[in-house]
């Protein structure tokens, strides 16, 4: 079992968005945050190995890779940017992880059929409102355990959106995002974000 450092160095060789756009609030995940997240889904619970996992919105890949090479049984990847796919695929060529995934080019409206698991690193939606919960509402109908990361400052809100919309939050875990300088409106080096990372089941 490769350690979590380990995968946190193979996943600093994905490359970084080459042009993120704004409007779509797009931003690399870090690689800590990355294996992080992997490591909580695949040994604090077993949500990777051997299961078919979707990453809603994939960007160029870190997650989708890093549940590649976790074990992952399938990995099905889904990003509206081009740009981002065409990097995520370069990339994990280059880490040998490409025979297990399956990227996709599309608005996450066009996933269909059902999945173990889901992992994405949505939208905050502080550029469009409600895009969070968009992803989530689609993570609920798609799996049946979603590791989805959102901006702390909206938590009372996601619990409640969750609860209504017939999610069940297993757990919590409290992380800090740093984001480095991407956009013009960008004035210091860097940004630290509270974020959360949900677990979340469909309430049956």
């Amino acid at each position: 079992m490769i350690r979590k450092k380990e995968l946190e160095i193979l996943l600093e060789r994905v490359a970084t968005h080459p042009k993120p756009k704004a409007w779509l609030e797009q931003y690399t995940i870090p690689s800590r945050i990355a294996s992080e997240m992997l490591f909580i889904a695949s040994s604090v619970h077993t949500d990777i190995k051997d299961r078919s996992v979707v990453d809603l919105g994939c960007g160029t890949g870190r997650l989708a890779i890093g549940a590649s090479i976790l074990g992952a049984r399938e990995v099905i990847a889904v990003d509206i940017d081009p740009a981002a796919i065409k990097s995520a695929k370069k990339s994990s060529a280059t880490l040998g992880a490409q025979n297990t995934i399956h990227w996709i080019n599309s608005d996450i409206d066009a996933v269909g059929g059902h999945f173990d698991t889901v992992l994405m690193n949505p939208p905050f939606g502080t550029r469009t409102k409600h895009a969070d919960t968009r992803f989530l509402l689609k993570a609920l109908s798609t799996a049946n355990t979603i590791y989805s990361l959102h901006k702390r400052s909206t938590r009372h809100y996601l619990l409640k959106f969750v609860e209504e919309n017939l999610g069940r939050i297993e757990a919590l875990y409290e992380m800090q995002l740093q984001i480095p300088r991407t956009y013009s409106f960008h004035i210091k080096k860097s940004y630290d974000v509270e974020v959360d990372l949900y677990i979340i089941r469909p309430r049956t």
